[in-house]
Parts: C-alpha cells; structure tokens; sequence
C-alpha cells in the first residue's frame, strides 16, 4: 500500500509539473493576440471553451479571456452588453467575431499575430 501511495504522488508530480510547464512561441502569441485587443468570451461550463483554453495550456494566462458565467445564464454585464450569444466568442479590435473553437493558426491569421 506504501508503495501505491508513492507511485501515484510520482504520477500526480508528474503530471503537475510537465502541464504547467511553459511554452515561450505560445506565450508570445497569446500576449499578441491580447495586445491586437482579442477577447476570448467563454462560460466555464462550456466544453469548447475548455478544448480553446487547452490549446494555450499555460499561455492562457495572457489571453484577454472573460467568463460569462454558467450556461443559461445569467451572463455578466460585459457579456450582456457585447451582445455574447455563443460561447467560444473571440472578439477582435475591428468588432469582428468568430464564433465556435478555432485553431491558434486561425486566431492568428485573423488577429495577425505570428505562430
């Protein structure tokens, strides 16, 4: 039982530590897509919104994202009035939106940030 005990905390360290670790070409292309003025509205409930984050992985961080709230509602302010009606949103400095999950090589062409 020791033994398990250890194991599964190797496992769990593991696991911990390689998720969070950080990826500087994500980093850079998440601060550009904040810094071109994209948003990313979302709802923590929303399984492609969860898929969109999992593609920055710890990049996400620098992603200008705002949650919504839970599905149905009721949405935030900011959401209610940027008119959300769709989650993943991303919302682009010229008012322009893409709704659903998008690749990072889509955001980027659209927001003209490199990856």
């Amino acid at each position: 039982m020791k033994k398990v005990i250890i194991v599964m905390f190797l496992v769990l360290t593991v696991i911990v530590f390689g998720c969070s670790k950080s990826d500087p070409v994500k980093d850079e292309f998440a601060k550009c897509l904040s810094d071109k003025g994209v948003k990313f509205f979302g709802s923590y409930q929303c399984s492609h919104c969860t898929n969109q984050k999992a593609l920055f992985g710890s990049s996400m961080k620098y992603v200008a994202y705002i949650e919504c709230g839970p599905l149905g509602g009721p949405q935030n302010q900011v959401c209610v009035d940027a008119k959300i009606v769709s989650y993943p949103t991303w919302e682009f400095a010229d008012g322009s939106r893409l709704v659903g999950e998008r690749s990072l090589n889509e955001l980027g062409e659209k927001a003209g940030c490199p990856l």
